[in-house]
Order: C-alpha cells, then structure tokens, then sequence
C-alpha cells in the first residue's frame, strides 16, 4: 500500500542527515539515522568496501566535501514501514560523483537506515 506524502517526506528528512553529514564532514547527523548495526557495500576507486557503516563515517570525517559538492534526494518508495531513498552526490572531497542508495525500516514510529549501497561514477574513478 502506497503511504501518504506526508510519510514521503518524513523519509526525506530523515534522509537529509545522511546528506547534512557528507556536507559537513561531520559523521554525527547520520548516525542519529543509521542503526547500529547498518551495513555498506560499493566500490570505491575500484576497491570493494563492505561491513559496517563505521567505514561511511570513518570517510565522513576525514574527507572534507569541498566547496563544489552539491546532492540531491529522491524518495524511491515508502511502503508502510520500508522505503528506499537515491541520492546523488556531486563532487565529493573535490573529485567523486555516487549515486548511494539508503534502505530505511520504520522502526520505533521513526525511519532509520539499516542499509548503504553506492556506485561510483566510473569518469571519478581514480586509477
């Protein structure tokens, strides 16, 4: 059953830590999103990254997002209590394009990501 808009949104914002994080190189907004135990999985410069989310904040916070980064969020679906979120990343640490996908469960009334999934854009691979 599809959710109202107002759920739609509540996802958004809820996704807008993951982002204000990266912005900021400041890994505590997303962690008032990610669950404890929340997983990442992508390739990074074509190296394979995965297990837990402390690798994303470990990055967070020593990578600044420069001064040209610009993201965008797109709510993908909500489904009562999954939604899965797109965001796409422009300009990370002066250099990367991704497009991170966010798997978000309604947990305790409150939507938090349990899992990450990203591409790297293959023209901001670093060889």
């Amino acid at each position: 059953m599809r959710n109202e808009i107002k759920e739609y949104e509540a996802v958004a914002k809820a996704a807008e830590k993951f982002v204000k994080s990266v912005a900021e190189g400041n890994s505590e907004y997303a962690k008032s999103l990610f669950t404890n135990d929340a997983v990442l999985f992508g390739i990074l410069d074509g190296n394979l990254e995965h297990g837990s989310i402390e690798q994303f904040y470990h990055n967070v916070d020593t990578v600044a997002a420069g001064d040209n980064f610009k993201a965008h969020i797109d709510v993908l679906a909500v489904e009562e209590t999954v939604a899965v979120v797109r965001v796409l990343e422009e300009g990370w640490g002066g250099r990367i394009d991704f497009t991170d996908f966010l798997l978000l469960l309604k947990l305790d009334n409150e939507w938090k990501c349990v899992a990450k999934a990203y591409n790297q854009n293959s023209n901001t691979i670093k060889k």
